[in-house]
């Protein structure tokens, strides 16, 4: 049997094993590593999905950012079910488990959400532009891109923040959207303890007027981003004791320097720690990250190094809960199924994952989806997953057996306690919906 670092690092740090990937995965750590800068493509149909600048394009002008037309707000809507379909197969196939993970990460870190019926247009895109290509490489660049996107500008209302002194703000009734800037600094960067007050929230407004969108039939090529000058607050602003002039490049200058701030070290390293090592990680773990950002500024792909040489990240103990979609996913990458889903068995596990407690892209508030077991292990959710399990077994063409099962995906990771548990099954659904059900499988 392969070492338990196998094990960890397809389920801990990667999605789930899949049958006989621990036998050939070699050095775990390299495994690892070799990820960082190189996820698997994309599903031909998800990478060929339309980008942010072709949605604005499709969007009449009077709907772009209010009262879509009903016709159209189902067309995107029934889009991105079928986009969140493929991602859900990109995760159950993809041989590079921890880019994906990585990608998950980062997306929940710097949240949208289609809470709102207007954003069922943006996920997709603003995944695929915004943040996968930059899970390995330097936090300013993902942090711009962010913040430029459609799918951020409009869930947080800053494509309609206007400075109240501005010259289209002394002639029209719309003034200063404070939500970007609130978010970017307690979510985004510095963290709710990293030293800033109302005052800095307001200024980072005002600096952030003027960030906004083209009208869809200006949109050319594939940036759909634009700074208007006649929104934008006029006259020098004081965001964390630096003086900021006006313009687009002093916006860019204040996220720089928060990207850089000491506190967005520490807020990242520790939801960084959070993720990997436990919900509550070591301080050691968390101060080992907090360095590496500090030290690289900002380097992402450094910073998942550093969490793949903790010696913590990899103790056999299972310690985080895997979230409804994490779980789904393992589970149906434990059976190597997923490549030839249909849409409807597609929507019927992202129906299963809303029951459990998370649909997704359909965080309650920018803060995204919790990451602590808490969150997740409610009796009323834990009995969703058993019931789940327990479908999901009776449906399989082909019952393996559930004690080879468990040595296959999880190895040594499974207690004997379990095992016996499985060999005592009645029959081979009974020991599959017990495998999935236990305590080693619904955590990593």
């Amino acid at each position: 049997m392969m070492s338990a670092q196998a094990y960890i690092a397809l389920n801990r740090f990667g999605l789930g094993a899949r049958p006989g990937e621990a036998d050939a995965l070699g050095d775990p750590a390299r495994f690892l590593r070799d990820q960082v800068g190189n996820g698997a493509p994309l599903l031909p149909e998800f990478a060929a999905a339309p980008g942010s600048a072709q949605i604005m394009r499709e969007l009449p002008e009077r709907n772009r950012m209010r009262d879509m037309a009903e016709e159209l707000l189902k067309q995107f809507r029934e889009r991105f079910r079928s986009e969140m379909g493929l991602r859900f197969q990109h995760g159950f196939t993809s041989p590079t488990g921890f880019h994906e993970r990585l990608v998950w990460f980062w997306a929940n870190h710097f949240t949208i959400s289609v809470t709102n019926l207007r954003m069922f247009a943006w996920p997709s895109s603003y995944e695929r532009e915004a943040i996968r290509p930059h899970v390995s490489g330097r936090f300013i660049d993902m942090l711009l891109a962010v913040v430029r996107h459609p799918g951020m500008l409009l869930y947080l209302d800053n494509a309609q923040s206007i400075g109240p002194n501005s010259l289209a703000g002394k002639r029209i009734d719309r003034g200063l959207n404070e939500n970007l800037a609130r978010e970017i600094l307690e979510l985004h960067t510095l963290g709710v303890e990293g030293g800033y007050g109302q005052g800095d929230v307001l200024a980072l407004a005002k600096i952030l007027t003027g960030w906004s969108l083209k009208r869809g039939d200006e949109v050319v090529g594939e940036d759909a981003f634009n700074f208007f000058p006649n929104r934008h607050e006029p006259g020098g602003k004081t965001l964390l004791g630096v003086d900021y002039a006006e313009g687009y490049e002093e916006g860019v200058r204040a996220l720089t320097a928060l990207a850089s701030h000491p506190s967005t070290a520490r807020h990242v390293a520790r939801k960084f720690a959070r993720h990997f090592i436990a919900d509550d990680p070591p301080v050691a773990s968390v101060a080992r990250l907090e360095s590496v950002f500090n030290d690289t500024n900002g380097d992402l792909g450094a910073l998942a190094a550093a969490v793949i040489e903790d010696e913590a990240a990899w103790q056999a103990e299972p310690r985080k809960m895997r979230a409804p979609v994490e779980y789904v996913t393992a589970a149906m990458r434990a059976f190597g199924g997923g490549a030839k889903m249909e849409r409807k068995a597609l929507d019927g596990l992202m129906n299963s994952c809303r029951l459990m407690g998370q649909f997704p892209y359909g965080a309650p508030s920018p803060k995204g989806w919790p990451d602590e077991a808490k969150a997740w292990a409610g009796p009323d959710a834990m009995l969703e997953r058993v019931e789940w399990a327990h479908a999901l077994a009776a449906r399989l063409p082909q019952k393996p057996d559930a004690s080879a099962l468990a040595r296959d995906i999880l190895g040594p990771l499974m207690s004997e306690h379990s095992m016996t548990i499985l060999a005592r099954a009645a029959d081979p659904v009974q020991g599959v919906a017990l495998f999935l059900s236990s305590p080693e499988f619904q955590r990593r």
